[in-house]
């Protein structure tokens, strides 16, 4: 696995970082960001997906909030890749 840094959140505290990376070998995104509280994780379960799927976040996974800041370094398949912290 090789992964690729995308970008921080601007202004960020250094204990308190969201972080985008991009595994160059999958195309995967690895993202650390703040954990969703209780009550998004409520509000997510009664929106829902897709009939007959589950709500549960099950214990391999976690659900996250990605700050909308966040959302420019992820890469778009049209425009090849996403721009770096110093871009």
């Amino acid at each position: 696995m090789t992964l690729r840094f995308l970008g921080i959140i601007s202004n960020t505290p250094v204990n308190d970082s969201p972080t985008i990376w991009l595994d160059e070998a999958t195309g995967d995104l690895v993202i650390q960001s703040y954990r969703a509280d209780e009550e998004t994780i409520r509000q997510a379960q009664e929106v829902g997906s897709i009939p007959g799927h589950s709500t549960d976040v099950p214990p391999h996974e976690v659900m996250i909030r990605l700050p909308a800041e966040m959302l420019k370094y992820i890469p778009r398949p049209d425009e090849g890749t996403a721009p770096t912290e110093d871009q």
